[in-house]
């Protein structure tokens, strides 16, 4: 599913009918930057019955290339993550 998609799923909500689909295009977009800026500044997003979103660092580490055998450095970097939650874990 993408983003349109997501946006024509909300709209079929029949306790949703009387939104337009920029209506459900703001809310969708407005839903995801607030996840995103708030992970950034290094809080949880915490999603009851969905999951979680965190920021989490990975260290420095060596690898290696696979291509050639070489082993190189590769910087730490801070990502985000999601964490399911149980009931979303359990729908599978």
């Amino acid at each position: 599913m993408n983003r349109k998609e997501l946006v024509e799923a909300i709209l079929k909500n029949k306790e949703l009918k009387h939104l337009t689909k920029k209506d459900a295009d703001t809310f969708v977009s407005t839903t995801l930057e607030t996840i995103k800026k708030a992970v950034k500044k290094g809080d949880d997003v915490s999603l009851i019955g969905f999951g979680t979103f965190t920021k989490v660092r990975r260290a420095a580490r060596t690898g290696i290339n696979p291509a050639t055998g070489e082993k190189i450095k590769i910087k730490a970097k801070t990502l985000p993550k999601f964490k399911p939650g149980k009931a979303w874990k359990e729908m599978f």
